[in-house]
């Protein structure tokens, strides 16, 4: 039997917000344990919730930048569970009410046309705290300084069907929230978690089958990775006659595989209702649209502008674009050198690699838009050749130095003088009179030969360029 694989997706986007949620207390990454909690973060009687204006305008520019439709009424509910990193007994989270609903985004699908992920709601929530088990002791301990935190979760309809596509999802929302900066988007600290919904029906059905949550997944890698382990796993024990289990699932990132941790509880289970210390939240329609009218360029659209304004390749714009701060090194790039595709190769080759390999963002890149420009300058006025500036890529990234400094200290100076220059073809032209001969019976592979003698002549320092006009003219 052939199965078809149907996916919803939940992100958790930690919104970057100064304060939590409900209360004061600060919601810096990494602080000692329980160092930023109050009375109303630790859940004790009497303790009243405020809501964080911030929070609710990040939610509304990121509900415009998803194209939902922002609600003027919407509600706080209690969602309750037990757990130890959650002191009150429930959560504050919106369910009947969200503060956006009905939105939508398109990303690119595995044969490269464009697929639209419809976006069920967005709603504020704050988050719970950590539990932390170390290895050898013999109890648990509760961190919650992140109790509190404001949360943006959006939940899509399942319109994915691969582990590709929500990959590309995935990708294509953190770059939205990142671009309008309500989401650092970092996966290992938590801030952007996502929690993909799988299920298996046959092809051709119109029921969903029974779906099973994923969790503890910090890496695209490891969603591609769980998620085609899910459905391996589901295409298995239906096969051999099996029923799935509603369910929550770990990933093992050691093992490759997915294990239970509990039983997927229903909406009902959570006793939703509505939040009697805080009143309906009101949103009036001016104050919406004001939002609206000063979202920044996204993602999408400055993609296409990258391909039509500076005649990029698509691959080029789609990687150039995927991070705001790249967009915008390149464009600072090539407004004081206007040779895009030159800027673009630059920026996508040795700069993004000695990020990558330093672990360092592009907003602090040692190599500023005007000290790449000055290289590059360097190379198209014929001071220094393509293969030394790459060479000198590494020391200009880690030294501080201008290029010019380094040029000058490692005597890189490349000659484009031509009577210098004709002055080394002569000697070189003399010494190999036969390869001159072939050149002129019309054998023009010699003539490689002929510019890697001049450039072993002048110590690597001529001008390729130029050497290999000197020789033409010269040969006839």
């Amino acid at each position: 039997m052939i199965f078809e694989t149907v996916i919803g997706v939940e992100v958790h986007a930690q919104l970057r917000t100064n304060s939590k949620m409900f209360c004061g207390c600060g919601t810096t990454f990494g602080l000692s344990a329980n160092s930023q909690t109050c009375p109303i973060c630790l859940g004790l009687p009497g303790s009243l919730p405020v809501i964080n204006r911030m929070a609710v305008e990040m939610a509304v520019r990121a509900g415009l930048a998803l194209n939902c439709t922002i609600a003027a009424n919407n509600q706080f509910a209690r969602k309750h569970y037990f757990y130890p990193d959650l002191p009150k007994g429930y959560q504050i989270s919106q369910y009947e009410s969200p503060i956006c609903e009905h939105g939508w985004i398109e990303v690119r699908d595995s044969g490269g046309g464009i697929k639209r992920i419809r976006i069920r709601r967005a709603h504020l929530e704050e988050d719970a705290g950590k539990n932390i088990h170390e290895t050898g002791t013999s109890g648990s301990q509760v961190d919650l300084n992140r109790a509190g935190t404001p949360l943006l979760e959006i939940v899509t309809e399942p319109d994915m069907h691969s582990a590709e596509e929500v990959v590309a999802y995935l990708k294509g929302l953190r770059e939205i929230l990142m671009y309008l900066d309500v989401c650092d988007g970092n996966m290992e600290e938590g801030s952007f978690r996502c929690e993909p919904n799988l299920s298996l029906r046959p092809s051709g059905q119109q029921e969903f089958g029974t779906k099973v949550e994923l969790k503890n997944i910090n890496s695209f890698k490891y969603v591609k990775d769980a998620v085609e382990y899910e459905i391996r796993r589901q295409t298995k024990v239906l096969t051999e006659g099996g029923k799935i289990r509603q369910e929550t699932r770990l990933w093992n990132i050691e093992r490759g595989e997915t294990a239970v941790m509990r039983s997927k509880e229903e909406a009902h289970d959570y006793r939703y209702f509505p939040d009697p210390d805080l009143v309906p939240l009101k949103l009036d329609q001016a104050w919406i649209d004001g939002f609206r009218s000063c979202l920044p360029e996204l993602p999408a659209v400055r993609t296409k502008r990258f391909v039509s304004d500076y005649g990029l390749p698509e691959y080029d714009a789609t990687i150039l674009t995927a991070s705001k701060g790249m967009a915008d090194y390149f464009e600072a790039c090539a407004a004081q050198f206007p040779q895009p595709k030159i800027v673009s190769n630059w920026v996508m080759g040795e700069l993004m690699r000695e990020l990558n390999n330093s672990g360092t963002d592009i907003a602090v890149s040692p190599i500023t838009p005007e000290r790449l420009v000055s290289l590059l300058q360097l190379v198209d006025r014929g001071t220094l050749s393509l293969k030394a500036a790459r060479e000198i890529f590494p020391e200009l990234y880690g030294s501080g130095k201008t290029p010019e400094q380094i040029v000058q200290e490692k005597g890189l100076t490349q000659v484009s003088d031509e009577g210098a220059l004709e002055q080394i073809i002569a000697e070189v032209l003399s010494k190999n009179p036969a390869q001159v001969a072939q050149f002129k019976e019309g054998k023009q592979q010699v003539l490689g030969f002929l510019v890697g003698q001049v450039m072993k002549t002048s110590g690597g320092k001529a001008n390729p360029g130029k050497v290999n006009e000197l020789l033409r003219k010269k040969l006839g």
